[in-house]
């Protein structure tokens, strides 16, 4: 042998010794896995421009296929797979929005099929709309309130629904009630505070995903140091937190108001 190229699998050889591009991964791990094979979940979204999140290799076939299982890569048999749900790249790959949504199902965790679904649209790889669409072909599936929840705050229809989960959260957590849509005057004008304790200084602010956008993480920053001049602590809680690790900020929020005299 003349060392030019490197076994890769059974059905696959590379022409080079050298490292294998991501590219030339995902050809031998659809080739490798067979017939019907696809990359899907967060493999696909990378690429279709996804960055950021690394894992291992996904890839989808349809039930009745019968695939191999090369190393390192996932392999789902779905009967969810349909022949649209498909690219029409050269690499078999699936849609964008299905293939978000897939990987949010897969994920290992709420908070990381949440994050996959913000970063796919911060990213600009889908829009709120698509991955809605994609959603609605999933009948039965214990995440599918959870990520419909999470679609609707990225698309920015449940702005409100933050506030009522962080008080519904509060109570059940024995924070004492405070007040909501508190008006404060200060020096870049009038404030109204999504849920304030007057009488312990304290503030908490609810963020949906739009205040990640550059203008408005500005004017976050203008409006939280005016209330620290003014001698209030305030707390921001992104609302895909209450979503994903609650108990986390809720204890923040319950030290701080210790720290100022609660003796809950």
């Amino acid at each position: 042998m003349a060392g030019r190229w490197v076994i890769k699998g059974r059905q696959t050889i590379a022409v080079t010794t050298g490292a294998v591009p991501e590219y030339g991964k995902w050809w031998v791990a659809v080739l490798e896995v067979g017939s019907g094979a696809a990359l899907d979940g967060a493999s696909a979204l990378r690429a279709a421009g996804l960055k950021g999140f690394d894992g291992p290799i996904h890839v989808s076939t349809p039930k009745s296929a019968r695939p191999r299982h090369p190393r390192g890569v996932v392999v789902h048999e779905t009967r969810r797979r349909q022949p649209a749900d498909l690219t029409l790249s050269k690499l078999p790959r699936v849609r964008p929005s299905v293939a978000a949504v897939r990987a949010a199902l897969w994920a290992v965790s709420d908070r990381q099929a949440s994050l996959l679904l913000v970063m796919s649209v911060q990213q600009r790889v889908v829009t709120p709309a698509q991955l809605d669409e994609a959603l609605s072909s999933v009948r039965r599936h214990r995440r599918r309130r959870f990520l419909k929840k999470v679609i609707d705050e990225i698309a920015g229809g449940a702005q409100s629904t933050g506030e009522l989960d962080f008080l519904r959260l509060g109570r059940d957590y024995g924070l004492p009630e405070p007040d909501r849509q508190t008006r404060r005057v200060t020096a870049a004008g009038i404030a109204f505070l999504d849920v304030e304790w007057t009488e312990y200084d304290v503030v908490v602010e609810i963020e949906g995903v739009h205040h990640q956008e550059a203008d408005r993480a500005l004017a976050d920053a203008l409006r939280q140091n005016e209330l620290t001049i003014g001698r209030s602590h305030v707390l921001r809680i992104p609302v895909i937190g209450l979503l994903t690790t609650p108990d986390r900020f809720l204890a923040q929020v319950a030290r701080l108001l210790r720290a100022q005299g609660w003796r809950g």
